[in-house]
């Protein structure tokens, strides 16, 4: 099971688990909340048969990488992500985000700069800024993230069920684009997340992004359902491409937060038309 360690708390080694498949030009897909990196399936399956190499990678706190108590913000986060880079040396390397992985794109972009990247992509993109200020009246309320906060603390099993409802609009799609059993997978998924991760990355989705965003020197697609309910199109998608120099924006109609398994044709085939571009 390969591994890249890029810390430690107390004696303790922090460890990244990775996947590294297949071979060409490098696509890296970067999980959403509270998921790991097997969720990329779908993409995975496309992007090797098109001749990609695919690397995913389990953000810390989830899945199979360690569960510390320590470095739940995106400065960690891009270090975490800038680490994997240089350990498997990647150039020419295309970054793909989903949801909380969209904010590791953006802020290793702006931090790292783009010497090792060609592209990048952002899906169900919690930049620019999700909290609603009075320089930001789009966004979404503060007692939100409060209230979800408490639910996290108070029952996270219970929260998870209610957020993977939403998180694929269940009352909608449910036994059509979204199974019970695919439901559960990842259910049991976010319950196997560590418990301190699961509360602390709550803060870390309030990160500001709008000083990010026009460093961002390659192209970026954007892919967002227009009725996703976790990160609303309008706070989110929808301002993009007046922050990001190349943007191209594609919205899901009727996609849910996590379109990357509800729509996965209209997704894939975004994606793949983006990374064939000559641009």
């Amino acid at each position: 099971m390969p591994s890249l360690t890029v810390g430690a708390e107390n004696d303790a080694p922090i460890e990244i688990h990775y996947e590294d498949h297949g071979s060409g030009n490098p696509i890296v897909l970067i999980h959403g909340y509270p998921l790991d990196g097997n969720s990329w399936e779908r993409q995975e399956r496309a992007l090797l048969a098109n001749g990609y190499r695919v690397i995913t990678y389990d953000r810390r706190g989830f899945g199979r990488s360690s569960q510390p108590t320590v470095g739940y913000d995106y400065d960690t986060f891009a270090a975490d992500l800038n680490a994997l880079i240089e350990h498997l040396d990647l150039s020419g390397v295309v970054l793909v985000g989903f949801s909380m992985g969209s904010g590791e794109v953006t802020r290793y972009l702006a931090t790292y700069g783009s010497e090792r990247v060609r592209k990048a992509a952002l899906f169900g993109s919690i930049p620019p800024f999700l909290l609603k200020t009075d320089d930001n009246p789009e966004g979404v309320d503060g007692k939100v993230f409060d209230d979800i906060k408490a639910a996290v603390a108070n029952d996270r099993y219970a929260f998870f069920e209610d957020f993977l409802n939403n998180f694929y609009n269940v009352d909608v799609l449910g036994g059509a684009r979204i199974s019970d059993r695919a439901w559960q997978a990842s259910f049991n998924v976010a319950a196997g997340s560590s418990p301190f991760a699961s509360y602390a990355c709550v803060d870390t989705w309030l990160t500001d992004f709008r000083t990010d965003l026009p460093k961002i020197d390659v192209p970026v697609l954007v892919v967002h359902g227009t009725e996703d309910r976790v990160l609303p199109f309008e706070s989110t998608a929808a301002p993009l491409p007046a922050l990001i120099a190349d943007c191209t924006l594609v919205s899901v109609e009727g996609g849910p937060h996590n379109i990357a398994w509800t729509h996965p044709d209209e997704v894939n085939t975004a994606l793949l038309t983006f990374l064939s571009d000559a641009r």
